[in-house]
Protein backbone atom coordinates (compact mmCIF):
# COMPACT_ATOMS: atom_id res chain seq x y z
CA UNK A 1 0.00 0.00 0.00
CA UNK A 2 1.68 3.27 -1.00
CA UNK A 3 2.24 5.66 2.59
CA UNK A 4 -0.03 8.53 3.04
CA UNK A 5 1.77 11.33 3.73
CA UNK A 6 0.41 13.54 6.70
CA UNK A 7 -1.48 10.46 8.44
CA UNK A 8 0.16 8.53 10.93
CA UNK A 9 0.91 4.88 10.51
CA UNK A 10 -0.45 3.90 13.71
CA UNK A 11 -3.47 5.21 12.50
CA UNK A 12 -3.90 3.53 8.65
CA UNK A 13 -3.82 0.31 10.96
CA UNK A 14 -6.61 1.73 13.07
CA UNK A 15 -8.73 2.36 9.86
CA UNK A 16 -7.87 -0.69 8.61
CA UNK A 17 -8.88 -2.90 11.31
CA UNK A 18 -11.99 -0.88 11.67
CA UNK A 19 -12.64 -1.27 7.88
CA UNK A 20 -12.42 -4.88 8.26
CA UNK A 21 -15.08 -5.13 11.16
CA UNK A 22 -17.46 -2.66 9.53
CA UNK A 23 -17.41 -4.73 6.36
CA UNK A 24 -17.77 -8.28 8.71
CA UNK A 25 -14.18 -9.52 7.88
CA UNK A 26 -13.86 -9.74 11.12
CA UNK A 27 -16.23 -10.78 14.34
CA UNK A 28 -16.52 -10.70 17.33
CA UNK A 29 -14.37 -13.32 18.98
CA UNK A 30 -11.77 -13.12 15.89
CA UNK A 31 -8.26 -13.26 16.11
CA UNK A 32 -6.56 -10.32 14.46
CA UNK A 33 -3.76 -11.55 12.21
CA UNK A 34 -0.74 -9.08 12.65
CA UNK A 35 1.65 -10.38 9.89
CA UNK A 36 -1.41 -10.11 7.25
CA UNK A 37 -2.41 -6.26 8.32
CA UNK A 38 2.07 -6.02 8.15
CA UNK A 39 1.60 -7.51 4.54
CA UNK A 40 -1.89 -5.59 3.73
CA UNK A 41 -0.11 -2.46 4.87
CA UNK A 42 3.42 -2.45 4.02
CA UNK A 43 4.23 -1.71 7.79
CA UNK A 44 6.51 -2.85 10.53
CA UNK A 45 4.89 -4.40 13.49
CA UNK A 46 5.71 -1.48 15.64
CA UNK A 47 2.89 0.85 14.62
CA UNK A 48 0.32 -2.28 14.21
CA UNK A 49 1.18 -2.84 17.63
CA UNK A 50 0.87 1.17 18.71
CA UNK A 51 -2.93 0.68 16.80
CA UNK A 52 -3.51 -2.71 18.80
CA UNK A 53 -3.36 -0.69 21.94
CA UNK A 54 -5.22 2.02 20.56
CA UNK A 55 -8.43 -0.64 19.79
CA UNK A 56 -8.13 -2.19 22.97
CA UNK A 57 -8.33 1.26 24.67
CA UNK A 58 -11.25 2.08 22.84
CA UNK A 59 -12.78 -1.29 23.07
CA UNK A 60 -12.75 -2.33 20.14
CA UNK A 61 -9.52 -5.36 20.64
CA UNK A 62 -9.14 -7.65 23.90
CA UNK A 63 -5.54 -8.80 24.18
CA UNK A 64 -4.81 -12.19 25.92
CA UNK A 65 -1.17 -12.57 26.75
CA UNK A 66 0.62 -14.76 24.48
CA UNK A 67 -2.48 -15.48 22.64
CA UNK A 68 -3.06 -12.17 20.64
CA UNK A 69 -5.53 -9.92 19.91
CA UNK A 70 -9.24 -10.56 19.22
CA UNK A 71 -12.11 -8.89 18.07
CA UNK A 72 -14.31 -7.50 21.22
CA UNK A 73 -18.48 -8.31 21.46
CA UNK A 74 -19.85 -6.16 18.02
CA UNK A 75 -23.24 -5.90 17.45
CA UNK A 76 -26.32 -3.95 17.87
CA UNK A 77 -25.84 -2.41 21.19
CA UNK A 78 -22.16 -1.69 21.03
CA UNK A 79 -22.98 0.36 17.73
CA UNK A 80 -25.71 2.37 19.45
CA UNK A 81 -24.02 2.63 22.45
CA UNK A 82 -20.85 4.34 20.48
CA UNK A 83 -23.06 6.55 18.86
CA UNK A 84 -24.50 7.03 22.58
CA UNK A 85 -21.22 8.02 24.35
CA UNK A 86 -20.59 10.39 21.14
CA UNK A 87 -23.77 12.24 21.48
CA UNK A 88 -22.79 12.47 25.49
CA UNK A 89 -19.58 13.89 25.00
CA UNK A 90 -19.78 16.31 22.42
CA UNK A 91 -22.84 17.24 23.93
CA UNK A 92 -20.92 18.58 27.08
CA UNK A 93 -18.74 21.12 25.14
CA UNK A 94 -21.73 22.02 23.53
CA UNK A 95 -23.35 22.61 26.55
CA UNK A 96 -20.40 24.52 27.83
CA UNK A 97 -20.33 26.92 24.59
CA UNK A 98 -24.11 27.49 25.73
CA UNK A 99 -23.24 28.74 29.28
CA UNK A 100 -20.53 30.90 27.57
CA UNK A 101 -22.29 32.49 24.51
CA UNK A 102 -19.09 33.70 23.48
CA UNK A 103 -19.84 35.67 20.14
CA UNK A 104 -17.04 34.90 18.09
CA UNK A 105 -17.89 31.09 18.32
CA UNK A 106 -21.79 32.35 17.88
CA UNK A 107 -20.69 34.26 14.59
CA UNK A 108 -18.83 31.18 13.44
CA UNK A 109 -21.36 28.41 13.77
CA UNK A 110 -23.78 30.52 12.19
CA UNK A 111 -21.52 30.61 9.32
CA UNK A 112 -20.94 27.45 9.21
CA UNK A 113 -24.51 26.53 9.53
CA UNK A 114 -26.01 28.48 6.66
CA UNK A 115 -23.28 26.76 4.37
CA UNK A 116 -25.03 23.32 5.40
CA UNK A 117 -27.84 24.56 4.31
CA UNK A 118 -26.49 25.25 0.92
CA UNK A 119 -24.34 22.51 0.66
CA UNK A 120 -26.38 19.72 -1.00
CA UNK A 121 -23.51 17.79 -1.99
CA UNK A 122 -22.55 14.78 1.06
CA UNK A 123 -18.98 15.54 0.82
CA UNK A 124 -19.18 19.81 1.22
CA UNK A 125 -21.92 19.15 4.18
CA UNK A 126 -19.51 16.47 6.09
CA UNK A 127 -16.57 18.97 5.45
CA UNK A 128 -18.55 21.78 6.55
CA UNK A 129 -20.01 19.73 10.25
CA UNK A 130 -16.50 19.15 11.23
CA UNK A 131 -15.67 22.42 11.09
CA UNK A 132 -18.59 23.13 13.04
CA UNK A 133 -17.71 20.79 15.39
CA UNK A 134 -14.61 21.32 15.49
CA UNK A 135 -14.72 24.97 16.63
CA UNK A 136 -17.13 23.75 19.63
CA UNK A 137 -14.73 20.99 20.72
CA UNK A 138 -11.27 23.14 20.25
CA UNK A 139 -12.78 25.71 22.63
CA UNK A 140 -14.89 24.21 24.77
CA UNK A 141 -12.87 20.26 25.31
CA UNK A 142 -10.37 19.54 27.30
CA UNK A 143 -7.52 17.04 26.88
CA UNK A 144 -9.42 14.35 28.21
CA UNK A 145 -12.57 14.92 26.62
CA UNK A 146 -11.46 15.62 23.02
CA UNK A 147 -9.70 11.73 23.76
CA UNK A 148 -13.00 10.72 24.75
CA UNK A 149 -14.73 12.10 22.03
CA UNK A 150 -12.15 10.52 19.54
CA UNK A 151 -12.58 6.96 20.74
CA UNK A 152 -16.48 7.13 20.74
CA UNK A 153 -16.20 7.86 17.13
CA UNK A 154 -13.94 4.84 16.29
CA UNK A 155 -17.41 3.61 14.43
CA UNK A 156 -18.31 6.54 13.01
CA UNK A 157 -15.89 6.38 9.82
CA UNK A 158 -15.44 9.90 8.24
CA UNK A 159 -15.17 8.15 4.91
CA UNK A 160 -18.73 6.69 5.38
CA UNK A 161 -20.55 10.05 6.01
CA UNK A 162 -18.42 11.64 3.17
CA UNK A 163 -20.37 9.47 0.65
CA UNK A 164 -23.62 9.55 2.83
CA UNK A 165 -26.31 10.70 0.39
CA UNK A 166 -28.84 11.78 2.68
CA UNK A 167 -26.60 13.94 4.94
CA UNK A 168 -27.93 17.45 3.84
CA UNK A 169 -31.84 16.35 5.01
CA UNK A 170 -31.12 13.90 7.45
CA UNK A 171 -28.40 15.80 9.33
CA UNK A 172 -29.45 19.66 9.36
CA UNK A 173 -32.07 19.74 11.25
CA UNK A 174 -29.63 18.78 14.55
CA UNK A 175 -27.39 21.24 13.56
CA UNK A 176 -29.93 24.04 13.43
CA UNK A 177 -30.79 22.82 16.73
CA UNK A 178 -27.92 22.88 18.49
CA UNK A 179 -26.84 26.23 17.50
CA UNK A 180 -30.15 28.09 18.12
CA UNK A 181 -30.00 26.28 21.84
CA UNK A 182 -26.42 27.86 21.92
CA UNK A 183 -28.24 31.35 20.90
CA UNK A 184 -30.38 31.39 23.81
CA UNK A 185 -28.30 29.78 26.23
CA UNK A 186 -29.74 26.45 26.54
CA UNK A 187 -27.32 24.02 27.46
CA UNK A 188 -29.63 21.31 27.70
CA UNK A 189 -31.21 22.13 24.63
CA UNK A 190 -27.43 21.65 23.03
CA UNK A 191 -27.02 18.60 24.87
CA UNK A 192 -30.64 17.10 23.44
CA UNK A 193 -29.57 18.21 19.87
CA UNK A 194 -25.97 16.46 20.08
CA UNK A 195 -27.80 13.19 21.52
CA UNK A 196 -30.81 13.21 18.95
CA UNK A 197 -27.94 13.54 15.74
CA UNK A 198 -26.15 10.76 17.35
CA UNK A 199 -29.28 8.54 17.26
CA UNK A 200 -29.75 9.32 13.52
CA UNK A 201 -26.57 8.61 12.87
CA UNK A 202 -26.46 5.42 15.29
CA UNK A 203 -29.91 4.38 12.91
CA UNK A 204 -28.28 5.25 9.66
CA UNK A 205 -25.47 2.83 10.16
CA UNK A 206 -26.84 0.30 11.54
CA UNK A 207 -28.97 0.32 8.41
CA UNK A 208 -25.79 0.27 6.15
CA UNK A 209 -24.58 -2.69 8.60
CA UNK A 210 -27.41 -4.68 7.60
CA UNK A 211 -27.14 -4.08 3.91
CA UNK A 212 -23.66 -5.02 4.21
CA UNK A 213 -24.76 -8.42 5.97
CA UNK A 214 -22.78 -7.73 8.86
CA UNK A 215 -25.95 -8.01 11.30
CA UNK A 216 -29.09 -9.38 10.40
CA UNK A 217 -32.45 -7.82 9.76
CA UNK A 218 -34.21 -7.39 13.05
CA UNK A 219 -36.37 -10.50 13.24
CA UNK A 220 -34.64 -12.64 11.22
CA UNK A 221 -34.10 -16.16 12.37
CA UNK A 222 -30.80 -16.92 13.83
CA UNK A 223 -29.03 -19.72 11.28
CA UNK A 224 -27.45 -22.77 13.29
Amino acid sequence: MPKKYGVKEKDLVVSHVVNLVLTGKLRSGDRVDRNEIANDLGLSRVPIQEAVVQLEHDGILSTQYHRGAYVERFDESVVREHHELYGLLTGIASARAADDGLPRILAQLDTFVDAMRSSKESRAFQETAWKFRNVINDEYAGPRLQAAIRASQTFIPRGFWMSYLNNHDEMLPSFEAETAAIHRRDPDGARAACAERSEVMARIMLGELVRRRVFRPAGAPVAF
